[in-house]
Formats: C-alpha cells, sequence, structure tokens
C-alpha cells in the first residue's frame, strides 16, 4: 500500500469509491468542484495503482482540524488501509502545529482505537454545522458521534 497526496485525476476513482456510503447516508456528497477546491487536503491509499481508500485533514482554524470524507473500498475493508490513512492525517496534522482533530463519525471504536476520545457535540458543532451539517439529510437529528484526539 502506499500513501500519496490526491491528484485532480483521482476525482473520478474517489466519487466511485465512496458513492456506496453517500448512498447510505455515512459520508456527505460533495461535487466533483467541491473534491478539486480541496483535493490538496486529501490523502489516498493505493494498491497496486489502485485508490483502495482515501480521506481529508480539513483545517477549520490554526488549532482545530477535521478528519473527514474517510472512505475504504468495501472489499477492502479490515486490511488496516482506513487506520493507515488516519495515522498520516494525524502525521500532517502534527506537521501544521494544529492542537486538535476532531471528527464526527457512525464508527466511533475506529478513531478511538487510534487515541481519539468522544466529546460533547456543543464542543464541535459549531465549527461543522453550518459548513457541512446543513446540507446532511440527517440534519438536524444527527446521530453520529464527536470525537476529539489533542495533538
Amino acid at each position: 500500500m502506499e500513501l500519496t497526496k490526491a491528484k485532480l485525476s483521482d476525482i473520478p476513482a474517489m466519487q466511485k469509491l465512496v458513492k456506496p456510503y453517500i448512498d447510505e447516508g455515512l459520508v456527505l456528497s460533495r461535487s466533483d468542484d467541491e473534491i478539486a477546491n480541496m483535493i490538496r487536503s486529501y490523502t489516498i491509499a493505493r494498491e497496486n495503482g489502485k485508490i483502495a481508500g482515501f480521506a481529508a485533514l480539513y483545517i477549520y482554524t490554526p488549532k482545530l482540524g477535521e478528519i473527514r470524507s474517510l472512505a475504504v473500498a468495501k472489499a477492502r475493508q479490515g486490511k488496516g488501509i482506513g487506520g493507515a490513512i488516519t495515522q498520516k492525517l494525524i502525521e500532517e496534522a502534527k506537521f501544521l502545529e494544529l492542537e486538535h482533530i476532531l471528527t464526527l463519525t457512525y464508527r466511533a471504536s475506529f478513531f478511538e482505537r487510534l487515541g481519539f476520545k468522544i466529546a460533547p457535540k456543543e464542543e464541535v458543532w459549531h465549527h461543522k454545522v453550518w459548513e457541512d451539517c446543513i446540507r446532511c439529510k440527517h440534519f438536524p437529528t444527527c446521530n453520529e458521534t464527536a470525537l476529539i484526539l489533542k495533538i
């Protein structure tokens, strides 16, 4: 497995990989233009030249970032790909000198294994709600778990 930054030419494969998660309501849909605008925030896991997973490190403030849009190909789950991507993004956050990383997820135990701690949504909500949550089909009755990692 190789971890690299995403390229614009990766967008169609990224959209194909994430579509089942969007359809299930687990990941927020993003247009090709939105992904292109944030392409530098995405880290890709490649296996044999194909995208096996990806996620983004989105920066809210000079102290706070978010790991978002984590998706691993269904056939490749349970192989450590999501953990490797997340660890790479944590390293990037440390390099950038962020103090905290947040995430909102339906799979809290995954992030807890990586050191994230459950946090009241009220602590992170104001950073995310008007940016993303307002567009989600589950808004305002979100049942995702908020987690934070202190770096």
